[in-house]
């Protein structure tokens, strides 16, 4: 029988010379668990790793855990999954565990033809509505920072962690406390996935836009694609992502079961890698042992009970113009899996309270669509309208339109602008008194090296799509079951795919 230990050491320690020292006898081991704690540093304390790990002696064999399969494969389920992002992608997997193969409809283009349509949106500002930063093979996760970082609580994330792993993951993605595979490593994986997918019998239609969804007394029969093909199925997995509005204002016209739901705005704020790494890490910033430092802000405004807080902080990484729309501009961020970039950047975003800052169940999307054509509409009165707009720190403070910018990360240029012009007074009024609050908790990230590029808005779904808690199906359309990050049940990659495993689940028990 294994050995199963927990220890800490200094990050410049190593964990072969300790096991050979405390375990002289060991043959071998394995890394369950390993996380970083830097906390302190910037004031002179080491940061420590703590390992939880397997180890084997003379003898011993490491545990193993098999899971057993039923074959559903003569139920003929042939579910159809809309979207081909993490949700759809591993529910797609799931149920193919269990003999069931999926069709997958996905409006965009493969990751390699996607790639050419948003390097032509960066550099010339035309975009393809269908293809672009959030639509396509692998979703808007195909161009993020590729972290696997979650919250939820749930047995599936090992799984989705061991599932990448098996696909070409680094190893130690597996057992990080927070994974990071980064856009370039991301966009290889989803390659591999879908093949597989592809080779097991699975169907993928690329380039296939949902026009509808077909009823029949309230009950899905199949969807119909734009170009007038009818795919039947009684089994519709709705995995479209936060961006697709046009497939909330269907529901909507379908009476499908809507609520209004909270999200966030605001902005990109970027800072040299080098100054972040100062911030954290003081003395120990430049050791090649560390990674690229990273950052977690939130500050609650009591006054108002309003939060302001960062969100998918990228080290090392790049800010992206991440649009959707000819008329509309929305900022995200994303980094490699090196995180080598010359710069860190973070959103810093205020939420928005539905029935508060917006009414009506789709209230939220005219929110956000508002904000976005805004900063569209004045990157093409004083540029080209695919300049992202922006300003120094403290320019933003002091209510003065920066009149140079710093160099940025951003491949679509940028635009000096007071932001106050197009975000709305309560968002900037809560990001000033929040970057107060940064100030102290992080000193010099109010620095002139910080830059601030809008609009954040993109943050959530402004709405979540009902379902049944027990059985994860629409609570008004039966055989129709919301998934993902899109239907309000997900925010990021991680918690995505395990919520498109599920959702697989949930057509397995019913089988």
């Amino acid at each position: 029988m294994s050995k199963k230990l927990q220890f800490i050491l200094d990050f410049d320690e190593n964990i072969d010379s300790f096991l050979k020292t405390e375990y002289p006898n060991y043959i071998d081991y394995r890394v369950v668990r390993k996380s970083l704690d830097a906390r302190g540093a910037n004031r002179g304390k080491k940061p420590r790793y703590e390992y939880q790990i397997e180890v084997i002696f003379a003898g011993e064999n490491f545990s193993a855990h098999y899971e057993k399969f039923l074959d559903l494969s003569s139920k003929n389920l042939n579910p159809i999954i809309v979207g081909s992002g993490p949700a759809g992608l591993f529910c797609a997997l799931r149920l193919l565990e269990y003999g069931i193969k999926s069709t997958i409809i996905e409006r965009g283009t493969t990751s390699s033809e996607r790639m050419v349509k948003i390097s032509k949106y960066w550099k010339s500002g035309v975009i393809d509505p269908e293809s672009n930063v959030s639509f396509g093979e692998g979703g808007a996760g195909l161009f993020s920072d590729g972290k696997l970082i979650t919250r939820i609580k749930s047995p599936y994330v090992s799984y989705i962690m061991k599932k990448l792993v098996d696909f070409g993951a680094p190893k130690e993605t597996a057992y990080l406390s927070n994974p990071h595979l980064g856009s370039n490593k991301i966009r290889k994986l989803i390659t591999v996935i879908t093949k597989y997918l592809k080779e097991q019998g699975c169907i993928i239609h690329f380039n296939t836009k949902m026009k509808r969804i077909i009823l029949n007394n309230e009950e899905v029969h199949g969807i119909e694609v734009e170009d007038g093909t009818i795919h039947y199925s009684n089994k519709i997995i709705l995995a479209t992502g936060h961006s697709a509005r046009d497939v909330y204002h269907h529901l909507a016209e379908i009476n499908c079961d809507l609520k209004a739901k909270d999200f966030a705005v605001g902005v990109r704020v970027e800072h040299g890698r080098n100054l972040i790494n100062e911030i954290q890490l003081g003395e120990f910033s430049n050791s090649e042992l560390l990674e690229t430092a990273n950052y977690r802000l939130t500050c609650h405004n009591k006054k108002t009970d309003r939060g302001t807080y960062s969100f998918c902080m990228c080290p090392g990484g790049y800010i992206l113009s991440s649009g959707t729309e000819a008329n509309g501009l929305v900022t995200n961020g994303m980094s490699n899996f090196s995180r080598s970039a010359p710069w860190s950047n973070s959103a810093l975003v205020t939420s928005v309270v539905a029935g508060k800052d917006f009414n009506g169940v789709l209230g939220g999307i005219e929110f956000q669509k508002n904000i976005e054509h805004k900063a569209y509409i004045y990157s093409k009165e004083f540029a080209t309208g695919k300049e992202l707009p922006a300003q120094g720190i403290q320019d933003f403070l002091a209510g003065n339109k920066s009149r140079t910018l710093l160099k940025s990360s951003c491949p679509s240029g940028l635009i000096s602008i007071n932001l106050e012009s197009i975000l709305p007074e309560f968002i900037t009024e809560h990001l000033k008194v929040s970057l107060e609050n940064f100030e102290r908790k992080m000193p010099g990230f109010i620095s002139k090296q910080g830059l601030l590029i809008a609009p954040e808005t993109r943050t959530s779904s402004p709405v979540i799509i009902t379902r049944d808690k027990l059985t994860l199906e629409s609570t008004s359309i039966k055989g129709l079951f919301p998934c993902g990050e899109g239907a309000g049940y997900a925010g990021g990659i991680t918690s995505a795919a395990v919520d498109g495993v599920k959702v697989a689940m949930k057509l397995v028990e019913r089988a």
